[in-house]
């Protein structure tokens, strides 16, 4: 396994960053490193966002920074130009899938289906993103991994402080979070401190999973 993917998998909670304006894209990070998240994502559609990643990269060393809404396998070229550690797609593309591993780096797909999951595994996803989680339920990666258990699966869309124990305990191997850890009103107050606190709620609820 990708060493990358084997810290998201350990990790558990990927932080996703979409976002107006790039200009205080370091403090968000910041505020969620110092809450205990150690994976995000950029996604492409945030201005600035391949120029927020080379930055990223420089100033938080022992975290892992994708690049997400990766549509195409030329934008997945431009975010592993960028040095973006893994790369996150809403859709199944084995053309963006093919552009990462020539290059060593993971594509992590959107897909909705047992038959889309299997087709991204054997285009060489190590891991795929079922998006919207919230549109087939948190048993889907436990049914799904009934026939097919070499699946990761990570969950995004509708991942809340609510429900993320449910995601973990029902066989997701990670979360993707955007909305309920990072949104626009935090931004706009500058309250970097509400986003570390809410990343530490989602880190201890994934402790407390990993440790019963």
């Amino acid at each position: 396994m990708n060493d990358v993917i084997h810290q998201i998998n350990v990790e558990k909670v990927v932080a996703i960053i979409r976002l107006d304006s790039n200009l205080h894209i370091e403090d968000i990070v910041r505020s969620l490193y110092e809450g205990g998240i150690r994976a995000v994502e950029v996604t492409l559609n945030t201005p600035g966002a391949l120029d927020s990643i080379k930055q990223l990269k420089g100033s938080f060393s022992d975290m892992v920074i994708g690049a997400g809404t990766v549509l195409d396998a030329p934008s997945a070229y431009s975010a592993i130009l960028a040095g973006a550690d893994f790369l996150l797609a809403p859709t199944l593309q084995k053309e963006t899938i093919l552009m990462g591993s020539r290059h060593g780096v993971p594509v992590i797909p959107g897909v909705m289906t047992p038959t889309e999951a299997l087709k991204a595994y054997e285009y060489g996803a190590q891991t795929v993103k079922v998006f919207p989680a919230r549109s087939v339920g948190v048993n889907f990666a436990k049914d799904v991994k009934g026939p097919m258990p070499f699946l990761n699966v990570m969950a995004v869309g509708g991942v809340s402080l609510e429900n993320a124990v449910e995601y973990f305990e029902k066989g997701w191997n990670s979360i993707g979070v955007g909305g309920s850890l990072i949104n626009r009103k935090l931004i706009d107050q500058r309250n970097f401190e509400e986003i570390t606190d809410r990343a530490k709620q989602f880190i201890q609820l994934r402790d407390q999973k990993v440790c019963k």
